[in-house]
C-alpha cells in the first residue's frame, strides 16, 4: 500500500483480497495519504465493499453486502431495513445499477403504493410503509457513494409519497375485552401491556426482565431499548403486576414474552394479533393503534398531558397530540359543563327575585 504521483495528480495504491486497487485522488499528497489512511481502516473492519464498476454490478449484490456492513447491522432499524431490503430485492433483483433510474423507482413507488397490505386486511399499503423502503434505498446509494463506488444517487430525485399518519381509531373497553377473549394466553399479556402502557410493539418484544421493577411499580427502558433513543419509566398497575408475575422466567431466556419457550417474534404476534381481531369482528385496528388508546385513555382520565409525554415517550406536543383522539363524547363534555355554570346563573338569579 502506498501513493505516488504520475503528472499533477497522486494515487493510492492498496490491496483488497489479493487484488491490487488503484485510485486517482487529486492534486493533493496529504488527501492521497488520508484517503489511503481510511481504506486501511475499511479493509480491516470489512467495511470495504469490494465491488468493481457499477454498470457491472447487480443490485441484489450490493443489497447482500449492504446488509453485511457493521455500520448498518448496529441501526436500531436493522430489522426494519431487512424487510425494506427484500421487498426492494423482488422489484430490482439483478438489475445492474447503471439501469436503476428515477423513473424506474418512481415505478417502483407506484406499484407498491397498489399492492394489498400484509396487516391491513382489503387495504392497501400506506405511503408511510413505501417511504421507508425508498429511505432505505436512498441511503444504501448514499454508503455506495461514500465508498466511492458509484457517483450518483438516483433517489434523490424521486419525491417521498404524501403521508397520512394520523389515525383516529381507538378500542372501547367493549372491544378490548372481545379482543383479549379472541386472543391466545401469550398474546393476552402482551396486548395488556400496550393498553396500559403506551409501549410500542418492539419496546414490548424486546422487554427483559431486569427492565421490570415490580417492587417500585415501574417498567425502565434504557436509551437503546427505545425508537428515539432516550430512557424512560413507565409505570405498572395493579392489572400489569399481575400479568408479570404469571409470565414463565426461564433459566434459559431473558425476555419477558415468550411463546413455546422462546421469544415472541413479530411475525408470529402479527399473524395471531390478525386472526384474534377477525374473529372479535375489529375492524381497521393494527397493534399500533392500543398506543394511541392508551394516551387517549390516560387524557380522558385527567392527567396532566406532560406527565403522558414522559411516560410514552413523545418529544413534541405536535406528534403527541396525533395520538390523542377526542371523539364526539369528549366533545359533549363541553355542553356539559356550560349547562352546569348556566344553572348556576339561572339559581343566583332566582335568589335574587326573591
Amino acid at each position: 500500500m502506498g501513493v505516488y504521483r504520475k503528472g499533477e495528480d497522486w494515487y493510492i495504491d492498496y490491496y483488497v483480497n489479493g487484488l491490487r486497487k488503484r485510485e486517482k485522488i487529486g492534486q493533493s499528497k496529504k488527501l492521497a495519504m488520508m484517503v489511503l489512511k481510511k481504506r486501511k481502516v475499511e479493509i480491516a473492519e470489512g467495511r470495504y465493499l469490494d465491488i468493481k464498476q457499477d454498470n457491472k454490478i447487480a443490485f441484489s449484490e450490493l443489497a447482500r453486502k449492504y446488509l453485511e456492513l457493521p455500520e448498518v447491522k448496529s441501526k436500531k432499524s436493522y430489522e426494519r431495513d431487512k424487510l425494506s431490503v427484500k421487498e426492494l430485492l423482488t422489484f430490482f433483483g439483478d438489475r445492474k445499477l447503471n439501469t436503476i433510474t428515477p423513473s424506474l423507482i418512481e415505478s417502483y413507488k407506484q406499484q407498491r403504493l397498489k399492492q394489498p397490505s400484509k396487516r391491513r386486511i382489503g387495504q392497501s399499503i400506506t405511503p408511510a410503509s413505501v417511504n421507508r423502503e425508498l429511505a432505505c434505498l436512498k441511503y444504501m446509494f448514499n454508503l455506495f457513494i461514500k465508498n466511492r463506488l458509484i457517483e450518483n444517487n438516483p433517489v434523490k430525485l424521486v419525491k417521498m409519497c404524501r403521508e397520512n399518519n394520523e389515525r383516529d381509531r381507538v378500542l372501547d373497553k367493549e372491544e378490548f375485552e372481545r379482543l383479549l377473549e379472541c386472543s391466545p394466553d401469550y398474546l393476552k399479556d402482551i396486548l395488556l401491556v400496550a393498553y396500559y402502557t403506551a409501549m410500542r410493539k418492539s419496546e414490548i418484544l424486546k422487554l427483559k426482565w431486569n427492565k421490570v421493577d415490580l417492587k417500585k411499580g415501574f417498567i425502565r427502558l434504557r436509551a437503546e431499548d427505545t425508537k428515539t433513543g432516550e430512557g424512560r419509566a413507565i409505570p405498572i398497575n395493579n392489572v400489569l403486576t399481575d400479568v408479570f408475575k404469571r409470565c414463565i422466567r426461564y433459566l434459559h431466556c431473558d425476555f419477558v414474552f415468550t411463546k413455546d419457550g422462546k421469544p415472541v417474534e413479530n411475525g408470529s404476534l402479527r399473524a395471531d394479533f390478525q386472526k384474534a381481531a377477525e374473529k372479535a369482528g375489529i375492524e381497521d385496528f393494527i397493534f399500533h393503534d392500543l398506543r394511541h388508546t392508551c394516551i387517549t385513555n390516560w387524557r380522558r382520565q385527567g392527567h396532566d398531558y406532560f406527565k403522558i409525554m414522559k411516560a410514552s415517550g413523545h418529544k413534541t406536543l405536535t406528534v403527541f397530540k396525533r395520538y390523542n383522539t377526542v371523539d364526539e363524547e369528549d366533545l359533549k363534555s363541553l355542553v356539559v359543563q356550560v349547562e352546569g355554570i348556566n344553572q348556576v346563573l339561572r339559581d343566583k338569579s332566582s335568589e335574587k327575585i326573591v
